[in-house]
C-alpha cells in the first residue's frame, strides 16, 4: 500500500508542475522581462486578454510569481531558485522514497518491445553497450559517438570486439583527427542519412531505431530486443546490407588476443580467413536437424566466406566426424552456432 506522506508529496511536486500552456507562456515571458504588467504579457503571447488575470493568479498562487496589487497591476518574477526551492526537496525526498520501493522488472520475459521515447532509446543504446562482454555492433552518428565515447573506450579495455559503422560519411572525422581504435576494433563510415541506428551486445540484446527517432521534429520510435533470440535478426541486418557497403577508415583486430569469442559466425569466420594458420574452435548451437542443443570442438578444416559476407560458415574436424557450422537459421550446415570460441593451440573452452 502506497505510503500517505509519499502520496501527499507526489501530489505537492504534480501541483507545482502541472501548468497549462497559458500559464507555461506567461511564466516564461516574466521571467525573461522580469516584471510585466498584465497587458503587456498579452501583447507578447498569445494568451487572450480576459485570460491574463486568471494566468498569473495561477502562477501567484503556485509561488512563481509576485502580484503587485497597483494600478496598473505588477507581476514580477520571482528568483526560480527560490520558486523551487522547496519542489527540488520534495522531489529529492520523493525520489529517494520511490527508489526504496523500485523492483526492478524481470526483463528478460520482455523480449520484444517498441518504444517511442528518444531519451528510452539513447538508455537502452547506453546499456547494450556496457552489456556487451565480448561482441558489439554499432551504428551510429558521428553525435551518438561522443556521447557514448567512454562506455565504447571501456567496452575496448574489457575486450569485447568493438564493429563501429559511422553515418552520414560526411560528417565522420579521418582517423587523423580522431583514434578510432581507442573506440572500436573496426570504424567504417557509410554514406546516407537514411542508416538507422543500431546496437547489437553478443548477439542477443539489441537496439534498431530511426536516425529520426533522436531528433525532436519526426515521429520516434525504436525496436529493442531485450536478450532475445530474435536480436540475430538485427545483427544480420546490419552485418549483411550495412556493414558490406560502408567503407573502413580505421581497424586493430589483429591485436585482439586468444581465445576469441564470437555471436557472429560471420565475424569469427573473416577473422579465421584474414589471420590465417591453424585454428580450434569449440561451438555452442543447436542440431539444424534435431533442434537439440549441441556443442562441438575440434580443429577447423575449412571455411566458407563469401566477399559480400552474406554467407560465413566452418567446418571442425571433431572426435566423432567432421562438423560443419553456420550462423543462425542455418539449414545446410550440422550445427547452428550462438556462440562460437577459436583458439590457436587447442580448443577453448566455452
Amino acid at each position: 500500500m502506497v505510503d500517505d506522506d509519499l502520496r501527499l508529496t507526489m501530489e505537492r511536486v504534480g501541483d507545482r508542475f502541472n501548468l497549462g500552456e497559458y500559464e507555461i507562456d506567461a511564466y516564461l515571458t516574466v521571467l525573461e522581462h522580469g516584471q510585466l504588467t498584465a497587458s503587456e504579457i498579452a501583447d507578447r503571447t498569445d494568451i487572450p486578454q480576459p485570460r491574463v488575470y486568471d494566468t498569473v493568479r495561477s502562477l501567484s498562487d503556485r509561488g512563481l510569481v509576485e502580484l503587485r496589487e497597483s494600478r496598473p497591476m505588477q507581476i514580477i518574477a520571482i528568483d526560480p531558485d527560490e520558486a523551487f526551492s522547496n519542489v527540488q526537496q520534495s522531489f529529492d525526498e520523493m525520489l529517494s522514497e520511490l527508489e526504496a520501493r523500485y523492483t526492478a522488472p524481470a526483463r528478460a520475459t520482455e523480449a520484444v518491445s517498441l518504444v517511442k521515447s528518444r531519451s528510452t532509446i539513447l538508455r537502452h543504446l547506453a546499456e547494450v553497450i556496457e552489456a556487451a562482454e565480448y561482441e558489439l555492433a554499432l551504428s551510429l552518428t558521428p553525435d551518438l559517438l561522443e556521447r557514448f565515447e567512454e562506455e565504447l573506450r571501456a567496452a575496448v579495455k574489457r575486450g569485447a570486439s568493438v564493429e563501429l559503422l559511422l553515418t552520414p560519411a560526411s560528417e565522420v572525422r579521418s582517423a587523423d583527427e580522431f583514434d578510432y581504435t581507442t573506440v572500436a576494433t573496426i570504424t567504417k563510415a557509410r554514406r546516407g542519412i537514411t542508416t538507422p541506428i543500431i546496437a547489437v551486445a553478443d548477439g542477443v540484446y539489441s537496439v534498431y531505431a530511426t536516425q529520426d527517432a533522436l531528433r525532436d521534429d519526426r515521429e520516434r520510435y525504436g525496436v529493442i530486443f531485450n536478450r532475445s533470440a530474435l536480436g540475430f535478426l538485427v545483427s544480420g541486418f546490419y552485418g549483411t546490407v550495412l556493414w558490406t557497403t560502408a567503407k573502413t577508415i580505421a581497424s586493430d583486430g589483429e591485436g585482439r588476443p586468444f581465445p576469441r569469442r564470437y555471436a557472429s559466425i560471420r565475424r569469427c569466420v573473416k577473422d579465421v580467413t584474414e589471420l590465417g594458420g591453424e585454428f580450434y574452435a569449440t561451438v555452442e548451437g543447436r542440431d539444424v536437424v534435431t533442434g537439440e542443443s549441441r556443442v562441438a570442438r575440434g580443429r577447423v578444416v575449412n571455411t566458407s566466406f563469401e566477399p559480400t559476407e552474406e554467407i560465413a560458415s566452418l567446418s571442425i574436424e571433431t572426435d566423432h566426424g567432421t562438423v560443419d557450422v553456420g550462423g543462425r537459421v542455418a539449414a545446410l550446415e550440422d550445427i547452428e552456432a550462438h556462440e562460437l570460441v577459436v583458439d590457436r593451440d587447442s580448443p577453448p573452452e566455452l
